[in-house]
Order: C-alpha cells, then structure tokens, then sequence
C-alpha cells in the first residue's frame, strides 16, 4: 500500500502484548486516515453504553495521510476516544512531530486496549514495540516526562505523553507532544484511566509513495503559492497573536461567561504586546510557515512564565472568560496546562463559568479556598489551574468540567454552563457567528470550533459561498459543507494553511494520488463523501449511546439572553430559530426528525452495517 504504513499497532494493555495487524485497503479507501481510522475502529470496537474510563474503551492515535513528507502544513495527527467529559465519541486533534515519526515507524495508527494494572510507557522502535514500566514517570509533568525519555533514548525520539491532570482523571486532560496538545474531550484523561504515561517512538525517516518524482514536483509548486501568499507571511509573522484584535473589533469576543463580545481595553493584547515577548518560533515537522510563537514573561508575578503560545483559544480562555487583559497571565496559565496536560479551552471556560457564580453569590469564599473570584483577578485564576490540575480543593469539583460541577454545587449553577454535549464552547461568540453557533449545536463531539463548526465563510470565505453572520436563515447548507471537512481532516491539513493562496484546490487531490495511486482521491467531492461518511458514523456512535435531537442544543445564554457587544456589531444578537435551522440541518442531512442517520443515507454511503444498530432509534420521533 504505498502512501500508507500497511499496518496498525494493537496494544492490549491489560495482557501486556503489543502486535501488528495489517491496514485492510478498503478501510483506507473509505475513510482515508486519521481521524477517519479512529470513527471506523471505535464504531466497530466499542460496544454502546462502556464508561469512557473503564476498561473496555479504546484509544486510537492515528496520524494524517500526508504526515512526514515534504509538503507543507500536512502534519496533524489525532486522537479518537470515547470521552470521559462527554460520553460521545472525541476527537482531538494536535500537531508537532509525533505524527511523522508514527508514519516513519510503519503505522498508520495505534490502537490502545485494556488497562495496565501499574504505570507503563509504550516505547516503538523499527524492531518492534515494548511496555516498560513508568514507575519513575508517573507523577511529573509532561516537560519532565519528555526531557527523561529524551535523556534515556536520544534527542531523536519523539513523544506522546499525559501530566499529572491525566493521572488524576481531570477529565479533560490532553495529551502533549513537545508543547503541542490533542486537548479536546479529555483524550489525555483516558490514557491516564489506562495507567499509560507516554508513547514514546524512535525512528527515522521511512516513506514509500506511489510516485515519489511527482510528489516532490507537486509540493514544490505548494511551497511556491504558499509562500507568496498574505495569509502565509503573517501567520508566519504573528501566528494567532492577532485574535484578541480581530474577533473584539467583530464582536465575538466571549466575555465574563458569554455575556460580552467585547473585552474592554483588549487592545493592549494585541500581536504587538506579544512581540515584546518573544523569544522563539516553533512550527509542526516540515512546516516552514513556524506559526508558532514562543513567549517569555521578562517581569512582574509570572516572570519567567514561558510558553509555545499562547495560540488565541488559549490566550482568550485566560483573558475573557475573567475579563482580564493581562497577557502575562494568559502565558503563566497556557505554561501550566501544557505541563500538568490540561485543555486550556475547557479549563479557562470552567473558570470563567466559576467567576460567574462567585459574581452571582452561589459560590463564596469559602468555597473557593479564600480565592476571591473577582472579575480582573488573573492571579485567582493561575491558582485556579494549579488547584484543577492537582484537584486540590474547589479545583477537584472544575476538574469534572462545568455540567458535572455545576451539578455538585447545585443553587441554579447549571444555568451558567457554557458547553454542547458537555463540552465547553471555545472563543468564537455563537451570537454574533450564527452558522458557528449552529456548527456548535450538532457537533459529534460537544462545542468544538475545529469539528467543523467555524464556519470560516462568516469571516468572507466564498466557498461555497460567503454569508451573513448575524442571519440565521440558508445556514444549514454552510454548516453541512464545513463539517463533510472531515476527510480533509483525514488527510492531516492544518487549518491555516486553507488561506494560503490556491494551492488546496489545485494540489492537495493530485498530492494524495502521488502518494497513493489511489486516483479516487483526486476528486473533490470524493473527499466530501469519505467525510460525510465519517460525519454519519460519528453520529451513529453517538445514537447508540442515546443521543438525538434533545443533545443538539445550545446553552440557554445564547437562545434567551441578548449579546452585549460595547462597540462592535451584534448588540442585542440571540439565536432564536435552532429548532427550525434543526429540521433544514437534519432533512439535507437525510436523517430522522429526531437527527439519525436514515436507512438510506447509511447505505447510500457504505454502512450498511450501522443499519441493524440504527432501527431501534428510527422508531423514536421528536416529540417521543
């Protein structure tokens, strides 16, 4: 199978064993790549109803199609799951060099089974793979754990590794690899469930494509459209550090629990205030574009505070949910998350949810370990990350996420929940970006902006079409062609590099065909349909799980409360037809009222065995 490793990883932690099983070609054909394996194995594997941290979920980190070639911004590999914040299937996704060095080691994915009875880190070379005991790992952070596989085995290997959030069952812990992060959905938190402190791979470059001539033909042409487009020179300049600037100016701007759009001062976050800062750039493997920023806070409380980042979800989690414009904050905070491996979304989100109740007297002092949540208090909420990442005191009661916390404290808190499914939103206003906030709804995996909810044609994009983001009306059709992404998103491309002049719909089909000879691959709406396919699995996972169209929802702020948005457009902003956008969605989509994928679409798409598993739901309607 050229283009492809051939082969997967099956490790069962429970018996200790780690084989190879061979990458049947049909699986390939149908689903591409990263996080296409992980829906496809996951359905297949999982039986309905497993609790996310027992024993019998799986884990499967699977590396994009293109990963460790010569193109560019083809690097993203992924984590599927089932989640321990949502109960719904997860996706997360991350960047770096672990996916090549996945790629380079002759598997397309790992798959993670069991429950090690004492701590243990996978360690994969090209003569095979081991478990070894991470008795001297368990307990340090992700730097830490990194450094001594580093120190142990050479600056050559690469690693995926959980921090003490994980161990502990924070339960959105991510998994960090060098200071990336697949965050999202708490992966991190069921590799720590199966007593798994790191994979760690050692491996050097090892591709075999179809027709390697052509290949570094097509990826040259893509350097030279990248290069000499706007988008690619500043990404390259700033990364995100704009964010705080572009989405204030809109409106979209969450502040104080998505009751704002617009932090005030905000221009003092501005690239330029993070320019002073920093020190390095970072970038994914063969990525020239380096969009990553690495800051060091020279003085004051957080000096010495370093991060690869923040990126703008993280700066915006640490600033807007407190309504804060401390940037050295956000750098302390985003350090922290990154070494005890925390989402940085839903923990700034959680916070922010906790400020709110401490504003509104549900919570006191004295629940809050004296912490006094005061809007504006950054040195509250850099404790608040310690505290969770440890669950020490009111930080054990956030590290359940904000539904499960909201629960345990009662009085009214799950009125303030910011989160779909489960899953707290992240920095894009829902109010004054409506296809996002519908994108957010009917997400598979909770309130996610990179699960094909952002829909990037309210910021202008003409493809299919662009938009009026404060209309609610012909939105389904934007949300549908964004989230049938994910077989892009198989193929491992970052969303960056979208923008960067005109080389995707040109390139990326016949860069697949040289590397597979797959010829399929070069068609466009080929793609679309191996990502609409993934879109139904998904789905179907879900609805065996028990959710349908009461789960397509969105928090109660957003549907009855006006955005107030200071100076930007979008004053007054509410969505008020989701029950209407909810029938257009589900019809174009071929499912059930209540939002199941029909007999027909399952078949029409080559699932026919998710059909059995679907017709006890058909029966149920949306009114019962």
């Amino acid at each position: 199978m050229k283009g492809y490793a051939g082969k997967f990883l099956r490790v069962n932690l429970s018996e200790g064993t780690a084989t190879n099983e061979p990458l049947p070609e049909q699986v390939a054909m149908d689903f591409i790549a990263g996080r296409g394996f992980g829906s496809k194995y996951l359905y297949d594997e999982l039986a309905p109803n497993i609790d996310p941290l027992g024993e019998h979920n799986k884990l499967i980190l699977a590396t994009g199609m293109l990963n460790g070639s010569q193109a560019q911004s083809v690097s993203r590999w992924g984590a599927s799951t089932k989640s321990p914040l949502t109960g719904c299937i997860a996706r997360s996704n991350s960047g770096g060099d672990f996916g090549a060095w996945m790629k380079f080691a002759g598997y397309d994915f790992i798959l993670i089974e069991g429950k090690a009875e004492k701590p243990v880190y996978l360690y994969i070379t090209a003569d095979g793979a081991q478990l070894r005991d991470a008795g001297e790992l368990w307990g340090r952070d992700t730097a830490q754990t990194q450094d001594w596989l580093s120190r142990n085995y050479g600056k050559d290997v690469r690693t995926a590794c959980i921090g003490p959030a994980a161990e502990k069952l924070v339960r959105y812990s991510a998994i960090v690899t060098g200071r990336r992060t697949a965050s999202r959905c708490g992966a991190g938190t069921v590799m720590g469930s199966k007593r798994l402190k790191a994979v760690a791979i050692k491996a050097k470059r090892n591709l075999c494509l179809h027709d390697p001539e052509k290949f570094s033909e097509l990826a040259k042409e893509q350097f030279r459209i990248m290069k000499d487009s706007k988008d690619y020179k500043y990404n390259k300049e700033y990364g995100t550090t704009e964010g705080a600037i572009t989405r204030n100016v809109l409106g979209v701007y969450p502040v104080r629990n998505f009751r704002y759009g617009q932090l005030i001062g905000y221009e003092q976050m501005g690239p330029e205030a993070f320019r002073k800062m920093r020190v390095a750039d970072a970038g994914c493997y063969g990525c020239s574009m380096r969009c990553g920023k690495v800051h060091v806070v020279p003085d004051g409380p957080y000096a010495g505070a370093r991060s690869e980042g923040p990126e703008y979800e993280s700066y915006w989690a640490f600033s807007g949910s407190i309504d804060s414009t401390s940037v050295e904050a956000t750098i302390a905070a985003d350090q922290l998350c990154d070494d005890l491996g925390m989402d940085t979304i839903s923990t700034g989100n959680t916070i922010g949810f906790a400020y709110e109740l401490y504003e509104k007297g549900i919570i006191t002092k004295n629940d809050t370990d004296g912490l006094e949540l005061t809007y504006g208090n950054h040195a509250a909420m850099v404790s608040l990350v310690k505290k969770i990442g440890n669950r020490e005191g009111f930080g054990d009661i956030l590290a359940e996420g904000t539904v499960r916390a909201a629960q345990r404290i009662g009085k009214g808190a799950e009125a303030y929940t910011m989160q779909t499914k489960g899953l707290e939103l992240p920095g894009y206003e829902p109010r004054g970006l409506k296809a996002t906030g519908f994108g957010y709804a009917t997400s598979t995996i909770g309130g996610s902006h990179g699960n094909g909810s952002l829909a990037f044609q309210e910021w202008g994009m003409p493809v299919p079409r662009a938009v009026d983001r404060f209309s609610e009306e012909d939105k389904a059709d934007i949300v549908i062609y964004n989230q049938n992404g994910a077989g892009l998103e198989a193929g491992g491309i970052c969303a960056f590099a979208f923008s960067c002049g005109d080389w995707f719909p040109k390139l990326f089909g016949r860069m697949m065909v040289a590397a597979t000879g797959i010829e399929e691959f070069a068609d466009r709406n080929y793609l679309g349909r191996v990502g609409e396919r993934i879109w139904n699995l998904d789905r179907a996972f879900n609805a065996r799980d028990g959710f349908d169209r009461r789960h397509d929802t969105l928090p109660q702020r957003v549907q009855t409360e006006p955005l107030h948005t200071r100076e930007a457009p979008g004053e007054g902003q509410m969505i008020r037809t989701l029950d209407k956008f909810l029938d257009e969605y589900y019809r174009l989509r071929g499912w059930t009222d209540n939002g199941i994928p029909s007999r027909e679409k399952l078949q029409e798409l080559g699932l026919g065995h998710v059909v059995k598993d679907m017709e006890p739901f058909w029966k149920k309607t949306r009114t019962g």
